[in-house]
């Protein structure tokens, strides 16, 4: 065993005494505080770990060449996004925003007239704008009309897929609805067809175990279950794909070349430097890291185990409420976004009464028209936290029913 493989030997973090010390769990997460914040779907606050490795990487800055230790720095972040999501160092680009990512994709191959790309026109849009714009390129867009937003599966994928599929690119799990892709199941219908697979991950990474064997691309900004700050993220070009994607963005430093002097021609750098052109956020990358660091001691599997856990008891909470949920409550929630809605409510009013009494939730329309409330909790959140929630909006409700 190499020395830097120990996979977090230290002793196993106990989630259970910590979640029940109050001071302890405001003390990491100051959120909890003055709020029951449930929009990790959203952007999170960050842990107290995050916000430190901020402060001391830019005090540290304050004093000292901005560069010092940088590549180091890099390296240990970049180890840790691998370690946790099951990846290879050199796969990893420490890129954000996921719309960066995803763009570097439609920037990056070179598409050919008639080429297909499958798509879900009703996901977020940064993992539709970069597709819509390769139609000039004439590239042609396959949409997928799912009967529930949302709800795709790999056989939407294999009834559309053709031999000129270049590119399938879709999202682990639905922004607005909470269903979660099948990945393997989607990246195995890709391969077959020849195809390259492109996984818009911001909805699950950090909070539900998300395989990526299957997957070519993958992208996600730290800002959401990762618990990270904005526009720090992960970019992953895996295995042979990564000979398939060139560098769109060019710099000094994804291009080999010496003492500082531009190169005659372009040969790119290897591993996930290949698409890193210059300068790196690195204040935000080491919140990254430090939030990454964070949710490896906790677990990723015990993190799932409470996120999913939580979120039941959100959905069934609303349901006792009267809400139809966006994913029918035989179906175990898959991920931890819990979308509700009331025929007739106005869904903003509601979300400005529970910020009133300390809840942050969010409002999302599906392309169908109608809107949502949506709570999404991560693992950090407690049982009378989620009650709390639901006191709240079940005043809310008695309020507008009354």
């Amino acid at each position: 065993m190499s020395g830097h493989h120990h996979h977090h030997e230290h002793k196993p973090f106990d989630l259970e005494a910590w979640l029940s010390n109050e001071p302890e769990r405001e003390r990491q997460f100051p959120v909890v505080g003055n709020q029951v914040f449930l929009a990790h779907a959203g952007v999170s606050p960050l842990p107290m770990a995050a916000h430190l490795a901020i402060i001391r990487e830019s005090a540290g800055c304050t004093t000292m060449q901005q560069e010092t230790d940088y590549r180091i720095k890099l390296a240990q972040a970049r180890h840790a996004a691998g370690e946790l999501f099951g990846l290879q160092d050199e796969e990893i680009s420490l890129i954000g925003p996921t719309s960066v990512g995803l763009s570097l994709v439609a920037l990056g191959l070179d598409w050919k007239s008639g080429d297909e790309v499958i798509y879900y026109p009703g996901d977020y849009p940064a993992n539709v704008h970069p597709w819509l714009a390769l139609r000039e390129k004439g590239v042609v867009l396959v949409p997928l009309r799912p009967t529930t937003p949302g709800r795709l599966t790999p056989d939407m994928v294999a009834a559309v897929i053709t031999p000129r599929t270049r590119l399938v690119a879709l999202a682990s799990a639905h922004f607005a609805t909470g269903w979660k892709l099948d990945v393997n199941g989607v990246g195995t219908v890709a391969h077959q067809a020849g195809a390259l697979f492109c996984l818009d991950a911001i909805q699950t990474l950090g909070a539900i175990r998300t395989p990526l064997d299957q997957v070519d691309f993958v992208a996600a900004d730290s800002h959401k279950w990762m618990l990270g700050p904005l526009a720090a993220g992960v970019f992953a070009v895996r295995g042979a794909a990564r000979e398939q994607l060139r560098p769109a963005l060019l710099g000094a430093d994804n291009v080999v070349a010496k003492h500082y002097l531009a190169a005659k021609e372009l040969t790119y750098r290897d591993g996930g430097f290949k698409y890193e052109p210059g300068t790196m956020n690195m204040l935000g990358i080491m919140g990254m890291k430090a939030s990454l660091d964070l949710l490896g001691r906790v677990g990723l599997e015990v993190v799932e185990k409470r996120v999913l856990s939580l979120a039941e008891r959100m959905r069934s909470g609303c349901l006792a409420l009267g809400y139809e949920p966006a994913i029918d409550s035989d179906i175990p929630c898959p991920t931890g976004i819990v979308s509700v809605r009331r025929e007739g409510a106005e869904h903003t009013k509601i979300l400005l009464g529970l910020d009133k009494a300390g809840v942050v939730a969010s409002v999302r329309k599906t392309e169908d028209g109608r809107d949502w409330l949506r709570f999404a909790p991560h693992f950090y959140n407690t049982e009378r936290e989620i009650d709390r929630a639901l006191d709240a909006l079940a005043a809310i409700v008695r309020e507008t029913t009354g």
